[in-house]
């Protein structure tokens, strides 16, 4: 029995990872992407398992990220895609790391860096299509900048990049937009400086269209095989690597009208047995699940009643039933042939699967399966 535990099939992670440079067109690599402790999976584990699997760089979005990356897999080029302060980038720079840069004022800062330490920065300059967020949205001003970055001894030109805002949205035209944006402003770079990597797509763009394929794909979501559209992700030929167990504390008879958590928001219809497994939004189970979600006992569900407390949910077992402390219960996962996928959770709260797994907090412990 474990209060609560999330266990991570890293062979899931390796070969999604497969899946997805099968996927890639031409010569483009499999960048993965593992910050956010690898989405709620564990960074250092999954970098591992993504590159047995067949991809050839990582991505973190920190300095402090890219410092636990930098130390554990240092061979492998690393890119920190994020805003950086003068010490995130000291960390950054001591793990190897290349960097993004979207404006002069960093550009003369990582220049400095570069003299400093006696040898160049390699630099990714980001071009912002639409995403409205980091980077320069003026293509003029972003081929300036990229030449000179090339043209500064204490600098390497790496890169050119962007990011779409509306790739996992089939309906959106906004994606062809950025697009052309991004592949007219890389062909101008390509032109000048052929061996930059242009990078735009994400785990929904590798999917979409290989025409974002570019020179590298940068991958998230698909790597811990959750489905970048929000659907099945079985539909796309990926594994789920994340489940969240639990156990049963104790089961208890409710008579009609007895009522389980704060606020009393269930009362038990009829007479029932209710079970309490003890873990709650501490944990990562959001409150927005209470009344609204359902766990795996013994292969069946089980609607969650009563309102998430911080360390205990309390579950429905129905007016009679064999559940006794110390069973299992499944949170996202599978048992006994049925499942519960984080992207059922994320519809229930309104939000995408991104969320569910990178909420589930630092007390639950990750166990490599």
């Amino acid at each position: 029995m474990a209060r609560a535990l999330a266990r991570i099939d890293l062979g899931a992670v390796e070969r999604n990872c497969a899946r997805l440079a099968a996927e890639l067109a031409g010569r483009s690599e499999l960048c993965a992407v593992v910050k956010a402790d690898g989405y709620g999976h564990g960074a250092e584990a999954c970098a591992e398992a993504a590159l047995a699997g067949g991809a050839t760089k990582l991505a973190v979005a920190t300095g402090a990220e890219a410092a636990l990356i930098g130390r554990c897999f240092p061979q492998v080029p690393l890119l920190t895609m994020g805003a950086l302060t003068p010490e995130d980038l000291e960390d950054a720079l001591a793990a190897g790391s290349e960097v993004s840069v979207w404006r002069d004022g960093f550009r003369d800062l990582l220049s400095a860096r570069g003299r400093a330490q006696g040898r160049p920065v390699r630099v990714h300059v980001k071009y912002d299509t639409g995403m409205g967020r980091l980077g320069n949205p003026d293509p003029d001003q972003v081929l300036a900048l990229a030449r000179a970055c090339a043209e500064d001894p204490r600098l390497d030109l790496a890169g050119v990049w962007t990011h779409f805002a509306t790739s996992d949205e089939l309906d959106s035209d906004f994606f062809e937009v950025q697009l052309e944006r991004f592949t007219t402003l890389a062909a101008a770079v390509k032109s000048e400086f052929p061996d930059v990597l242009a990078h735009a797509a994400n785990s929904a763009a590798v999917f979409r269209d290989r025409r974002s394929h570019f020179d590298m794909a940068r991958c998230g979501i698909a790597v811990y095989g959750l489905d970048p559209f929000q659907g099945d992700p079985a539909e796309r030929g990926l594994e789920p690597a994340l489940s969240l167990r639990s156990y049963v504390a104790d089961v208890k008879r409710f008579g009609a009208g007895d009522s389980a958590g704060y606020g009393r928001t269930w009362r038990a219809p009829a007479e029932t047995w209710v079970g309490v497994l003890p873990l709650g939004y501490g944990d990562g189970v959001r409150r927005g699940l209470s009344n609204h979600a359902e766990v795996l006992i013994r292969g069946r569900r089980h609607p969650l009643v009563g309102t998430v407390s911080m360390d205990n949910v309390t579950v429905d077992l129905g007016p009679e039933t064999e559940i006794e402390p110390g069973d299992e219960a499944v949170l996202i996962g599978e048992q006994g042939g049925q499942s519960i996928r984080a992207e059922e959770l994320a519809r229930r709260l309104g939000t995408i699967n991104y969320e569910v797994t990178c909420g589930i907090s630092a007390r639950v412990p990750r166990e490599k399966a």
